[in-house]
C-alpha cells in the first residue's frame, strides 16, 4: 500500500477520507434516454451526478488485436474465491459461435480464454453461451440458452458446461459438458449456501429447477451424482402461481429421466435427460412460468436465501423463500414507480438480467434496445421478498444493444461493470461504474481500487 500512497501523493492527490456516494442513493429518474444521443463509450444516463461511468473494454479492440470474439457479450460472473478473488471478470458470446473471455481489473486486459471449435451448425459447435457463474469450488459455468428439444436437428444444445481450469489461457483450457445437467435453455444460474445449484427453462411456459449434488462440497465430484428437481405450485397446472411449492425429482441420480421420464440422445450420441420435455409430463409437472431468464441469491440477516427470477414475457420478478418453500411476485407493473406514486405500468418491460449490490438490493435490468432499455432499482425495506416500490435506477441509449450482466463489485461497494450486447455498431462495451463525491475523484478511485487488489494480492 506505500507504493499507492507515493504514486497517488506524486500525482498531487490527497489520500485522506473520501466520502463517496453509494449506488442505492439516487434520485429515480422519470423516463428513457433517447436513443443515440449518448457516446457507446458512455452510454447510461445515470440517477445520481456523483455515479462515473467509462468502457474498459470493446469488441472492436479484440479484433485489432488478432482476438477471436463473435461477440454478443453477455453475464458477467467474477473469479469469487481464492488468492485474488474479484480481480477477474468472466463474460461470454451468445453467438452461434460461443466462447469466453477474461478481463483482468489489474492490468486492463480484456483476452479470449475459450471458443468453439466451429460454428452451428456443426458437430462441434457451441452455441448462445449466456449462463455465467463462478463455483464455490473455484471453477467458472456457463450454458446454451438454446434448447429445441426431440429435435434430428444436427446441432447440440441445451447444455451446462464446466471451465475447470478458467485461469489458464487460451489454448490450454478445460471446457466440460456436465451431462447430469438435463437439456434445457439455459440462462440464470445460483448457488445456495448448501451448494444446490438452480438453474431455469427460458421458455414460455419453462420451469425453474434445482440439482442437488450427492457431494455438495466437493468440486471434484460434484457433478458425478445428483438428482435434478423442477419447482411445482400446488398440482404444477396454474401458470406464473405463487405461494406454497415442492421440488419434484425427474432424474436419478447419474442424470436420467425417471420412469416414463424423456431422454434425448444428440447427433454426436450423446445421451441427456430433456429437462423441458420430462417436466411437461402429468407425473414430472413443473409450474409454467414465462421466459424465466436470470437469477440471484439474497442472504437475510437470520441466513435465509431468497432466490429470485426474472420472467420477460410477463414483466414480473419472482422471489423464491428457500427456507419456507414459498414463490411470491417481488414485483411487476402494479408496483409503485417511485417517481410517479403511481403504478410502474408498461414503463417496465422485459425484465431479464438481476443483480445485487453490497447491500442485497436487486436491481432489474430490461431486454429492451437503447432509448427504452432501463435499469431499475426493487426497494423491499422489510426483506420480506416483496418490493415496496421501485425506481429507474439507469437508462441506456445505445441504438441496437441491450444492457445485461450488471455485476457489483465484491470488494468495492462503490464499484460495479455492465455489458452493453450486440449494438448496432458491432463494439459491444464493457462499462465501468464508480460512484464517487465529485469528477475530480474519478481517477483517485479508480487507482485506489487498483491498489486495493494489488495490496491484497501481496498480502495473501
Amino acid at each position: 500500500m506505500k507504493r499507492l500512497m507515493l504514486s497517488l501523493a506524486l500525482c498531487g492527490v490527497t489520500t485522506g477520507p473520501v466520502v463517496a456516494a453509494e449506488f442505492w442513493n439516487f434520485t429515480p429518474l422519470s423516463g428513457n434516454v433517447a436513443a443515440g444521443s449518448l457516446p457507446e463509450s458512455a452510454p447510461f444516463q445515470l440517477s445520481n451526478p456523483l455515479f462515473r461511468q467509462r468502457s474498459i473494454a470493446n469488441r472492436n479492440a479484440k479484433l485489432a488485436a488478432g482476438q477471436f470474439d463473435s461477440g454478443s457479450w453477455d453475464m458477467i460472473a467474477p473469479n469469487g474465491t481464492g488468492p485474488d478473488a474479484g480481480r477477474y471478470l468472466f463474460s461470454v458470446f451468445e453467438t452461434s459461435q460461443a466462447g469466453i473471455h477474461r478481463t483482468d481489473l489489474v492490468n486492463g486486459t480484456t483476452d479470449t480464454i475459450w471458443s468453439s471449435p466451429a460454428a452451428s451448425p456443426a458437430l462441434n459447435s457451441h452455441v448462445a453461451f449466456d449462463a455465467s457463474r463462478w463455483t464455490p469450488w473455484g471453477t467458472y459455468l456457463t450454458a446454451e440458452e438454446s434448447w429445441r428439444g426431440n429435435t434430428t436437428s444436427s446441432s447440440v444444445y441445451g447444455r451446462l458446461f464446466e471451465l475447470t481450469n478458467p485461469m489458464a489461457n487460451l489454448g490450454s483450457t478445460n471446457l466440460v459438458h456436465r451431462n447430469i445437467i438435463p437439456r434445457v435453455s439455459h440462462e440464470g444460474l445460483a448457488f445456495d449456501k448448501d451448494n444446490n445449484l438452480y438453474y431455469i427453462d427460458e421458455l414460455n411456459g419453462g420451469s425453474l429447477y434445482k440439482y442437488v449434488s450427492d457431494t455438495p462440497t466437493n468440486g471434484a465430484t460434484y457433478f458425478d451424482a445428483g438428482v435434478n428437481y423442477v419447482l411445482r405450485v400446488g398440482d404444477g397446472n396454474t401458470a406464473n402461481a405463487t405461494g406454497a411449492y415442492t421440488w419434484v425429482a425427474f432424474t436419478d441420480n447419474a442424470g436420467a429421466a425417471l420412469s416414463g421420464g424423456i431422454d434425448y440422445t444428440d447427433a454426436n450420441s450423446v445421451t441427456s435427460a430433456d429437462g423441458r420435455f420430462t417436466t411437461n409430463l402429468a407425473t414430472y409437472k413443473g409450474t409454467d412460468y414465462q421466459r424465466p431468464e436470470d437469477l440471484e441469491i439474497q442472504t437475510l440477516a437470520n441466513g435465509n436465501q431468497i432466490l429470485y427470477v426474472a420472467t420477460t414475457t410477463t414483466n414480473d420478478v419472482f422471489s423464491l423463500n428457500l427456507a419456507t418453500n414459498t414463490i411470491s411476485r417481488f414485483l411487476s407493473r402494479s408496483t409503485i414507480n417511485e417517481a410517479t406514486g403511481l403504478a410502474v405500468g408498461s414503463a417496465l418491460t422485459s425484465p431479464d438480467n438481476l443483480a445485487i449490490d453490497a447491500q442485497g438490493n436487486i436491481y432489474v435490468i430490461e431486454d429492451q434496445p437503447g432509448g427504452s432499455a432501463d435499469i431499475w432499482f426493487g426497494r423491499d425495506a422489510d426483506r420480506d421478498g416483496v418490493a415496496e416500490s421501485m425506481a429507474r435506477w439507469a437508462s441506456m441509449a445505445t441504438v441496437g444493444a441491450e444492457p445485461t450482466g450488471l455485476y457489483f463489485d465484491m470488494f468495492n461497494s462503490r464499484r460495479a461493470f455492465l455489458n452493453v450486447q450486440h449494438p448496432t455498431s458491432g463494439d459491444d462495451q464493457l462499462i465501468e461504474l464508480q460512484a464517487v463525491p465529485e469528477p475530480a475523484t474519478w481517477a483517485l478511485m479508480s487507482l485506489a481500487s487498483l491498489g486495493l487488489l494489488w495490496s491484497r494480492r501481496r498480502s495473501k
